[in-house]
């Protein structure tokens, strides 16, 4: 008899709840944390990669495989670290150091030890980006001192025996320096307006700086394969940015990869076989941002 009253009693408990459950207010989850692991440089040992994870709202660099296994965080300053860059003998990390709120080009060794400024506090200078030789960093000023309005900036490059900067290109918007693998070209982003920017590549010297892309979306980031038979870069050209790579002389464009989000700032492995770069979303009033890979020849069509 009890049984038989337990056995109707969950019976009803089982037919009552759920029609309770479903007639009460349905809440929504609003995510509170986010996370920020942006701008991979593989190293050229072709093993480890430099990054930026933010902790506890500082930009801090951390070096990991290039499967990004054994993170060991190499700044633990409270100041911010963006563009790390590794050098072509993987013997020191460029980047853009904001201690006391500046914004300098920076070195460090890989272990984020003996830090050596390179540019004047009295300028401020974002994306740094290696010769092939190791003998030069092109840098930029920086075109957003006043978001979201751009302002003109100019590309140097500093000589790295003598440490003496010179001016290469200047006049507009003009940012994102680097290298083609023989030295003798510089390709870098140039904002002609406020929903156009185009990659230009120029001779070493800052000569004969000439337009590449041709296309009404937003370019940019340009980065050229090891073998120099190939420029990567990010465009919005099919809405949101995505990752591409092109001829050098601006042909033959292809999409790497279908993202979701913001993809930008792709780099080579030294194989040339990948592009690491990341992508951010805007989620739930905040932004993750994360590392990605794809391969850096995608089958054609």
């Amino acid at each position: 008899m009890y049984g038989s009253i337990m056995r109707a009693s969950i019976l009803v408990f089982a037919l009552v709840v759920p029609a309770a459950v479903a007639a009460a207010p349905i809440g929504f989850a609003h995510q509170l944390t986010h996370s920020i692991n942006d701008s991979p440089s593989p190293a050229p040992d072709g093993r480890r990669m430099v990054y930026i994870v933010a902790i506890a709202g500082r930009e801090q660099l951390y070096v990991a495989n290039l499967d990004a296994s054994k993170p060991v965080q190499i700044t633990h300053d409270d100041y911010d670290h963006e563009d790390p860059v590794w050098s072509p003998d993987g013997k020191k990390i460029a980047f853009v150091s904001m201690k006391d709120h500046g914004e300098i080009i920076a070195m460090m060794d890989p272990d984020g030890t003996h830090v050596e400024a390179l540019t004047p506090r009295t300028m401020r200078a974002i994306h740094p980006n290696w010769s092939p030789d190791g003998a030069k960093l092109a840098y930029c000023t920086d075109d957003d001192l006043q978001p979201p309005n751009k302002n003109a900036s100019d590309i140097y490059v500093i000589d790295m025996t003598t440490r003496r900067a010179a001016k290469l290109i200047s006049g507009g918007i003009n940012t994102y320096p680097a290298f083609s693998p023989d030295g003798k070209h510089l390709a870098f982003r140039k904002i002609l307006g406020e929903l156009n920017s185009e990659i230009f590549v120029a001779g070493s010297d800052g000569s004969d700086a000439h337009n590449i892309t041709n296309h009404p979306a937003f370019d940019g980031w340009p980065s050229w394969s090891p073998d120099g038979s190939q420029i990567a870069f990010a465009s919005n050209r099919f809405s949101s940015y995505e990752i591409f790579v092109m001829k050098p002389d601006g042909s033959d464009v292809q999409l790497v990869a279908n993202t979701d989000g913001r993809a930008t700032a792709p780099q080579w492995t030294r194989d040339g076989a990948t592009l690491y770069f990341p992508i951010c979303h805007n989620v739930a009033l905040g932004v993750d941002c994360q590392i990605y890979t794809a391969p850096a020849h995608p089958p054609r069509p």
